[in-house]
């Protein structure tokens, strides 16, 4: 990454995930409200609930993948919500899959170690802010997982791992802010397994072309301001990521659109800013989060004009 997006990225995260935390918790990420976007829930159940139906819809873990040792990257891990709680979860499916089988029973819910077969979850999370790395270690250690989780400062375009290193990757909002989107994927390709799955959840914006026309003028407009408040390069349509995706060596290739299954998040966000505790929060954390957070309406707009889209991949190599 460019180094002036690499400092805006990392003081935008070292700022504001304290804060995240101690208002909103550990997922620093949208939630899910029901595919049509009109279930009532708790925030934090929402979030724990997107989790969930990725991981439904792209059908991972399968049963056959936690016989044998697993490996999990996280890219862009925040404070190691989802890290935490991908390991943990797969770590139960293991140990449930060796009792069927007639191992030894065993908590895997707070320390995830190997069972008789040999077989373990491990995970990985890469970040550019070292508060979150350092807070995500933290938290691993407080859930005692720390032998089988680790966080890393990294650049996601320059992973320091080998080739053909994990079984799943893992990437939950972080592609919006990488600068070169072929390249980021390219990485994504290059450390997965061969039969492993590479899951994609990004911010995009509204596909374009002779039938969606191109962006206008507004849109441009409205775009770059987010691009300014939450330090993004730039982003891109659902169709673009998947035409990169199926230029690389991967198969069973899906797509979708969950817009407005996430949308209700940033009004859910913009109601739970209004307490004593976030405003003070806001106020002590700085210029770049105060920015950040008055331009929560931005993305609620962007959703409801269609500017703004979640868009989702997943495929196997």
């Amino acid at each position: 990454m460019t180094s002036t997006l690499y400092q805006q990225i990392q003081q935008l995260y070292d700022a504001s995930s304290g804060l995240w935390e101690q208002v909103w918790g550990e997922h620093m990420h949208h939630g899910y409200y029901g595919p049509d976007g009109n279930l009532k829930k708790e925030r934090r159940q929402a979030q724990i609930d997107l989790i969930e139906e990725l991981l439904a819809w792209a059908g991972v873990p399968s049963e056959q993948a936690l016989c044998e040792s697993y490996r999990i990257l996280d890219v862009g891990c925040g404070i190691g919500g989802s890290t935490l709680y991908l390991t943990e979860k797969f770590s139960s499916i293991a140990q449930n899959n060796l009792k069927l089988d007639g191992g030894v029973d065993r908590d895997f819910s707070r320390s995830p170690e190997p069972n008789k077969t040999g077989a373990s979850v491990t995970a990985t999370g890469i970040t550019l802010s070292p508060v979150q790395a350092n807070r995500a270690t933290e938290r691993a250690k407080i859930a005692g997982m720390e032998s089988n989780v680790n966080f890393l400062v990294a650049d996601a375009l320059n992973m320091p791992f080998s080739d053909e290193s994990f079984d799943l990757v893992w990437s939950l909002e972080s592609g919006e802010h990488m600068p070169d989107k072929i390249k980021f994927v390219q990485e994504c390709c290059r450390v997965l397994k061969p039969g492993g799955t590479l899951i994609l959840a990004t911010w995009c914006h509204r596909p374009v072309g002779e039938t969606a026309g191109e962006l206008t003028d507004e849109e441009r407009k409205e775009l770059a301001e987010i691009y300014r408040v939450y330090a993004l390069p730039y982003v891109i349509s659902l169709p673009e990521y998947e035409e990169i995706v199926r230029s690389l060596p991967l198969t069973s290739i899906r797509t979708a659109d969950w817009s407005k299954a996430v949308a209700p998040f940033w009004d859910v966000v913009i109601d739970s800013a209004l307490t004593p505790i976030a405003i003070w929060g806001l106020l002590t954390s700085g210029w770049t989060t105060i920015q950040a957070a008055l331009a929560l309406g931005l993305m609620s707009r962007g959703y409801q004009s269609g500017l703004i889209r979640f868009g989702l991949i997943c495929a196997v190599k």
